[in-house]
């Protein structure tokens, strides 16, 4: 466990590359580990060049990735995605060389497991590219050869680290939510700029964007298969997810950044953590975000202090600029009646958005394709597309489909009608302003009609 502290440093005051290697201060650390790799690589490889991994984060979610990525690279082909790489042409044979060369994570445990993992597939990672602490992102992101990087902390971390990873000039896949505040989010889409200019994707863990049928799908309803749409719901009611319970010898920061789900300053509550997968497909179905949020929601099924603080059901109006509604609940109950997916509705018919519509009078098209394994899928299209020269970047998209989320939640926690303007422009940032093990505070449960938004 390490106890060294770091500051929140300023990343959208002062973006410039030579101040994120004067604060990494690991550049002449790294350096003797650089001569151990035969390939010196930029954020853009050719065709043939190999692609090196680093993952910050090396939890379940972390190497869940880290094992999707190199499944991407030397599993079966599929065919082309189409929707957000429609102009990068795919190779006839599964992609190779592909490595993860770095692991950074805050906790050596963590690190350690993911490096069990890698050792099945006989990838061993060197001690001198295992980095551990607050600062770990920092001595990973110094290393040259690594030109692609998996960011999978808990989310509150996430947009800091993808600044860094822009500025240091490395592609990155991130996990979802991006954020868990609107600085957050603003942090987010400037990253998402910054790559446009220096010629680096970014894809997102909202995988559902790299799965075919929902590809066809959407595309038909854009085409205006169920006319104009009117409205839409979205759900993620399941059970309790995992929870860590509190240990003798931990700190409380160490305690909630291991049980980082039930924190809303580390996830952003489950509406913003899990729920984010089904508001970010009816802004793609609708082509827009949200411009208004009436939601509630509350605390009742889990108060005990294990589950941090955070509610465990929401129920949310979302009104678009258009008028058109979608309806969300999103729930965290055991022995409840689960339902996780999305509905659009149109003046012509109706769909499930994944792989079936109906026309109203007519008949129904059901997606009958060969499906893509997204999760790896979304790995496989932002390699090739750095290796066509095309990167994509899915930086806007997931940055206001969290930013969906968020506003749902605030307007939930304060029992008050939140509009987007109003929450984009937030200047409220969650968590503590330094980084140290020992004492934090428990926070409180959000009481509507006391809480600020």
């Amino acid at each position: 466990m390490s106890t060294s502290k770091s500051e929140f440093p300023d990343f959208a005051a002062d973006p410039s590359r030579r101040q994120f290697l004067k604060r990494s201060s690991l550049v002449v650390a790294t350096t003797a580990v650089a001569s151990q790799f035969p390939f010196v690589l930029t954020g853009q490889a050719a065709p043939d060049d190999p692609i090196r991994i680093g993952v910050i984060g090396c939890g379940g979610r972390g190497t869940g990735a880290a094992l999707d990525a190199l499944g991407a690279a030397t599993n079966v082909i599929y065919p082309k995605a189409g929707y957000h790489t429609e102009d990068v042409t795919q190779s006839t044979y599964a992609e190779k060389n592909v490595k993860i060369v770095a692991l950074a994570d805050l906790f050596p445990d963590r690190l350690d497991r993911c490096q069990a993992q890698l050792k099945k597939l006989n990838m061993e990672i060197p001690s001198e590219m295992c980095f551990t602490g607050f600062d770990a992102y920092q001595k990973l992101l110094a290393v040259k050869e690594i030109n692609y990087v998996i960011l999978a902390t808990p989310p509150h971390f996430r947009a800091l680290h993808l600044r860094a990873a822009i500025e240091a000039g490395k592609n990155a896949f991130m996990e979802k939510p991006v954020a868990v505040d609107a600085p957050g989010v603003r942090l987010v889409i400037e990253a998402g700029e910054l790559a446009k200019q220096k010629n680096l994707g970014i894809a997102a863990g909202t995988q559902r964007w790299h799965q075919f049928s929902y590809n066809e799908t959407i595309k038909r309803l854009h085409d205006g298969t169920i006319g104009e749409l009117l409205y839409g719901c979205a759900y993620w009611n399941g059970g309790v997810i995992w929870v860590v319970e509190p240990q003798p010898g931990w700190t409380d920061m160490e305690w909630q950044l291991r049980n980082w789900n039930y924190f809303t300053w580390l996830s952003g509550d489950h509406i913003v953590e899990q729920h984010v997968h089904n508001l970010d497909v009816l802004n793609w179905v609708m082509n827009a975000h949200p411009v208004k949020a009436y939601a509630q929601g509350g605390r009742q099924a889990r108060p005990n202090k294990n589950f941090g603080h955070i509610y465990d059901h929401f129920a949310v109006e979302y009104e678009y600029a258009n008028g058109a509604r979608m309806f969300s609940q999103c729930r965290q109950m055991d022995d409840c009646a689960g339902r996780v997916g999305e509905v659009i509705v149109g003046t012509k018919g109706s769909s499930n958005c994944q792989n079936f519509i109906q026309v109203r009078g007519g008949d129904g098209w059901r997606f009958s394709g060969k499906d893509s394994n997204a999760y790896r899928q979304e790995h496989l299209d932002l390699i090739n597309s750095i290796r066509a020269g095309k990167p994509i970047n899915e930086a806007r998209s997931v940055a206001e489909s969290t930013m969906t989320a968020i506003m749902g939640r605030e307007s939930a926690y304060s029992g008050q009608v939140i509009e987007w303007e109003t929450a984009f422009n937030s200047t409220k940032r969650l968590g503590p302003e330094k980084y140290e093990m020992g004492p934090i505070e428990f926070p409180e449960v959000a009481m509507p009609g006391k809480y600020k938004a």
